[in-house]
């Protein structure tokens, strides 16, 4: 049924030799048409890699001795604001994969709770500082050699002046 004044379209039809009805009357669909539409999709940018080989790809770049925080890999994985799921993707690592999964750690350096004394003694065999307090353990954050040396208003002098710069 349709409503008074209003004319009935014709059902639409798709594919070569099917017609579209416009205002200035029909037209016929041609294959060449129909392929113009498929085009775009054989120029489409290639597809990035999963999320689990970005964050294994960034794991296996953390330097001997260092460690990322969970954020940061998520960020050189090419995802900021992924770090639960650089998480998930160290949780769930399939066996096999040769990645250093221990030097991933919370924000402030702690060590996650439950792999936190296998992780502690591979960085430990790695020469990285492990303190611990209780059942946390924590990456103490070596300073560098000039530093270390000056007294502690003079470090934020200079830390103060490089966020200025920056």
């Amino acid at each position: 049924m349709s409503r008074p004044g209003k004319r009935a379209r014709p059902p639409l039809l798709h594919g070569p030799g099917a017609f579209v009805f416009l205002e200035s009357g029909a037209v016929a669909l041609s294959k060449s048409r129909t392929k113009s539409r498929a085009e775009p999709e054989a120029s489409a940018p290639p597809k990035r890699p999963p999320f689990s080989e970005a964050v294994w790809r960034a794991v296996r770049a953390i330097p001997r001795g260092q460690v990322r925080s969970y954020s940061q890999v998520a960020l050189y994985a090419g995802r900021p604001g992924a770090a639960r799921g650089v998480g998930r993707e160290m949780a769930t690592l399939p066996p096999g994969r040769e990645v250093p999964w221990w030097r991933v750690t919370k924000s402030g350096g702690t060590l996650a709770t439950t792999v936190a004394s296998e992780q502690a003694k591979r960085l430990r065999a790695e020469g990285v500082t492990v303190e611990q307090r209780g059942q946390v353990f924590r990456v103490k954050v070596a300073e560098t050699p000039e530093a270390a040396t000056k007294p502690k208003a003079a470090r934020k002098k200079v830390a103060a002046t490089a966020r200025r710069k920056g």
